[in-house]
């Protein structure tokens, strides 16, 4: 007997919920999630619900055009919403046009970074305490990007070589790194409290932590072992966004931002200094110390020594070695 039901042909899933599909498969990141699936859906809003399929090359620059012109957004907010339009055209609709190669990325300024100088980071770790001081001397003194650090697990940690193995950072790469040998001891000292936290999280029937890919349906038992612990874990239990399970996560950058921010403010600094300011002073001060560029770059996880010249430039810059012509009217004047 053939139920009606039967008859009746599976609903398509939405195509916002077919770009999270695809984001899911290639193991994006949550934010990155986010961005492009708001990005695909201004984009259609802007032309009135019109399908991306009835939509080519004029339609995308037009999008482009308005956020740089009415939106005012800069250049790197530009680029990452034609990121997001030319991945729903090649990985959503799998839609191989020759026109998607031929959209311009909109040039992005060619800026130092700020970098503080010792005092300057010495004033601001001083005035911040517990896990945000750790957190923060861990970007300086490793050189890790924000949600590298953030993320990092129970077994990345290797006192005994005093190493960090920073897994899928930028670019689905993994490296290593040193532990500051100054933090070791702090550290220690933190996992003894995220310890007790997480044995009591088990003891009330959660203490499983987010496993990624694959791994929570190879190995079920796993998310709640010590080893995959974050070593920042969140003060509360959340809702994970994407499986709604309830668990702990680690610690949301934006309260590292927010301490650091005040930080900066208390230590009346003028630099516009933030969490990855420590990641350009770090890379800075190595290459003070006489440390090459190419062991520079492996510890920063650059895929081209050309991104991390760009510290060659701070160490240059303001005309160092060089005497101002004013100096030398004014020395003769005093003669």
């Amino acid at each position: 007997m053939q139920y009606p039901s039967e008859n009746i042909p599976a609903q398509a899933p939405k195509l916002l919920d077919q770009v999270r599909g695809k984001i899911r498969l290639k193991h994006y990141s949550i934010r990155t999630e986010q961005a492009y699936t708001d990005w695909i859906k201004r984009f259609i809003l802007h032309f009135g619900k019109k399908h991306p399929r009835d939509m080519g090359a004029a339609e995308v620059e037009q999008f482009l055009t308005h956020l740089a012109v009415k939106g005012k957004v800069s250049a790197s907010t530009q680029n990452q919403a034609k990121c997001a339009i030319l991945f729903l055209y090649k990985e959503v609709l799998e839609l191989q046009l020759p026109w998607l190669d031929n959209v311009e990325h909109a040039k992005t300024p060619r800026r130092l970074p700020v970098v503080l100088n010792r005092d300057e980071i010495q004033a601001i770790l001083s005035r911040l305490t517990g896990t945000h001081w750790l957190v923060a001397s861990l970007l300086y003194g490793t050189g890790m990007r924000i949600m590298e650090c953030l993320r990092l697990r129970i077994q990345d940690v290797d006192f005994k070589r005093h190493e960090i193995l920073i897994r899928d950072g930028k670019g689905f790469k993994d490296r290593v790194t040193m532990l500051p040998v100054s933090l070791a001891t702090a550290l220690q000292t933190h996992l003894v409290a995220v310890r007790r936290l997480h044995e009591n999280d088990l003891t009330q029937g959660f203490g499983a932590v987010y496993m990624p890919y694959a791994l929570e349906r190879k190995y079920p038992n796993a998310a709640k072992d010590w080893m995959w612990q974050y070593i920042f874990p969140a003060g509360k239990i959340s809702t994970d966004p994407r499986t709604q399970i309830q668990r702990r996560h680690h610690v949301q950058e934006q309260a590292i931002q927010r301490a650091v921010k005040q930080a900066v403010r208390d230590a009346n600094l003028t630099k516009p200094a933030t969490p990855h300011t420590f990641r350009h002073s770090f890379a800075t001060h190595l290459l003070e110390s006489g440390y090459d560029i190419r062991t520079v770059q492996e510890l920063l996880g650059h895929s081209d020594v050309s991104t991390t010249m760009i510290y060659t430039h701070v160490l240059n810059k303001g005309g160092k070695g060089v005497s101002s012509p004013l100096d030398r009217i004014m020395s003769d004047h005093k003669m």
